[in-house]
């Protein structure tokens, strides 16, 4: 496929080496602009671009910016054609990105990206942690491979996003729709904690609306103490703990 990703970050970078590694054609773009990303691209067999080439005749956009930023991207996205599938894989912390007062009184946070942007968006990747997503690829069929939720309104969209999950090396789970995504968000047992199929989807059963926010800010203040240091198995493991 034609993929078109925006933000080069942790999660956009390996996300663009992962799906070039699959043969699709990955064009990436940042706010920086394409020179600074040609170091990457030379590395990983992507093209680097503006934003504006970045949407443009691709099968897929993947929005991975950070969440207070999608304002800004309602112009680049106006002309992307309606059969475009648009994936968000974007987190909101307030202590980021500001309050936003209708994420924070309960809106889901892609359903809120939806409406800055003005179009729909599949929800994927949100839910794993770089490190992971980067390492912890593992083969179809294995007991242990780990699950990702991805959910959104149009079945096409979110089975297109589904199949790319599959190929970066994760099971993707039909998590609902975008009004059910905050079941996916920081705070919950589903987020970042690098469970199994089954597992996972006792987890999004399991989620509370209420507490998400609350743990979110618990986790935060908890990886955020002065002197604290913490493995990739012991942020897993913080995250399953409190969110549990």
């Amino acid at each position: 496929m034609k993929i078109g990703i925006i933000g080069a970050g942790n999660i956009g970078a390996t996300l663009a080496r992962k799906l070039v590694a699959c043969g699709h054609e990955v064009k990436l773009a940042n706010s920086k602009g394409p020179e600074s990303l040609q170091n990457l691209v030379s590395e990983i067999g992507a093209h680097a671009v503006t934003k504006e080439e970045a949407v443009s005749e691709v099968d897929v956009v993947i929005l991975s910016i950070p969440f207070a930023k999608y304002p800004d991207l309602k112009q680049t996205l106006k002309n992307v054609p309606e059969k475009t599938v648009v994936i968000d894989t974007s987190n909101y912390y307030p202590g980021r990105d500001g309050a936003i007062k209708e994420v924070d009184d309960g809106k889901p946070e892609s359903v809120w990206v939806s409406e800055q942007i003005g179009r729909p968006v599949v929800k994927a990747w949100n839910a794993v942690l770089a490190a992971t997503l980067a390492d912890n690829r593992q083969p179809t069929g294995s007991s242990t491979r780990i699950a990702l939720p991805v959910a959104g309104d149009d079945v096409h969209a979110e089975a297109i996003a589904q199949d790319l999950v599959e190929d970066t090396g994760f099971i993707a789970l039909a998590a609902g729709n975008l009004e059910d995504s905050w079941r996916q968000q920081p705070g919950t047992p589903a987020y970042c904690t690098e469970l199994t199929l089954p597992e996972l989807k006792m987890a999004l059963e399991a989620a509370g609306k209420a507490r998400a926010p609350q743990n979110r800010d618990a986790l935060i203040a908890k990886f955020m103490t002065p002197g604290s240091q913490f493995t990739h198995e012991q942020i897993v493991a913080t995250n399953r703990a409190m969110t549990a």
